[in-house]
């Protein structure tokens, strides 16, 4: 099977890597976004697709706006291409691409569709405070995500599962399940199966505001905020910036869902019903741990944070880097 593989972050990797080990399979080229200038240097940098598809010798095609270059649009169509793997490409392909391939186009999407339609669905599942997502194949249309489903697959959400946890995790399952996808669409053994446009939501990129975080509200959600947009929300403290990159939710109803080595965490922690402050307050710090603050509901346990200018680091260290007081506020990001 002859392949055109669209793809640019880290997230389409695994699946690219997955088709380029399978005998089946035979990728001609790989199209993925410009290269793109980062902070540290200024200096041009290639997207993880692309330096996977160059220590494979692969054409790598790289257009600024790929439904209206005229070359890539030419070198499309004479590829002569059985299908076109998108994974996370990040520019929406014309009609004129979605009809060029003869099985289609097949996009390995990061969700349960057609929940959370859209750029950033890993990262709003996770706002949002679902307990499961998957992966979804299927076949390209038009419209946002809205084409009929192939294949799907699930998995459970933990507690303290970030972004670039379950990114990592769905990228793995993605590449199985395209694999699985292209096989048995091959052997005309899937029927794609039409969305539920009614039960549709939407995803959409991240914005800068999103990152600010509001101490008024519930323990779980400020928590649900920062483990979704990891690891860029942003609280104010002593009138400078902070990121807090890693937090628990306190309390009976969250202890279970906590991994085995922070089980022993509740027993460590002072009697928190006797424990209360206004939002954004430091109510308590424990040895070893780092600092709790109140929340418009409930109390947050600052696991992570990580300074202006500095490495992340671990609550306590910074309890101790600062001789952070307890009644000392954090204010809105």
């Amino acid at each position: 099977m002859k392949i055109i593989f669209f793809g640019t972050p880290q997230f389409a990797v695994p699946t690219l890597e997955k088709l380029l080990n399978q005998p089946e399979f035979e990728v001609l080229a790989v199209v993925t976004q410009p290269d793109k200038r980062r902070e540290r240097g200024n200096k041009l940098t290639p997207s993880p697709v692309k330096n996977v598809a160059i220590a494979h010798n692969l054409p790598v095609w790289q257009p600024q706006r790929v439904k209206k270059d005229i070359d890539t649009l030419t070198q499309l169509k004479q590829s002569d291409a059985d299908v076109f793997v998108v994974v996370a490409y990040g520019q929406i392909l014309s009609q004129e691409i979605l009809d060029m391939p003869k099985l289609g186009c097949i996009n390995v999407h990061g969700s349960i569709l057609p929940k959370y339609r859209g750029a950033a669905p890993i990262q709003w599942c996770l706002y949002n405070g679902e307990k499961e997502t998957g992966i979804v194949t299927m076949l390209m249309d038009a419209g946002m995500d809205t084409g009929a489903m192939l294949l799907k697959a699930t998995t459970p959400i933990g507690l303290l599962d970030n972004a670039q946890d379950l990114a990592q995790r769905l990228s793995a399952i993605g590449g199985d399940l395209l694999l699985e996808t292209l096989l048995k669409l091959e052997r005309q053994e899937i029927e794609a199966v039409p969305q539920n446009n009614s039960e549709a939501t939407y995803a959409p990129l991240i914005q800068k505001q999103d990152y600010g975080l509001d101490w008024s509200k519930s323990a779980i959600q400020l928590h649900n905020q920062i483990r979704g947009f990891y690891p860029n929300c942003t609280t104010t403290f002593r009138s400078q910036a902070l990121k807090i990159t890693a937090t628990i939710p306190l309390g009976s109803a969250y202890d279970r869902e906590l991994p085995t080595e922070l089980q022993e965490l509740a027993y460590k922690l002072p009697d928190l019903s006797s424990i209360s402050g206004s939002p954004g307050e430091v109510v308590s710090i424990t040895k070893g741990i780092g600092a709790i603050v109140q929340t418009g509901k409930g109390l947050l346990l600052l696991q992570e944070v990580q300074p202006a200018g500095k490495r992340p680091q671990s609550g306590w260290d910074f309890v101790n880097g600062t001789r952070l007081s307890v009644g000392e506020m954090f204010e809105e990001g």
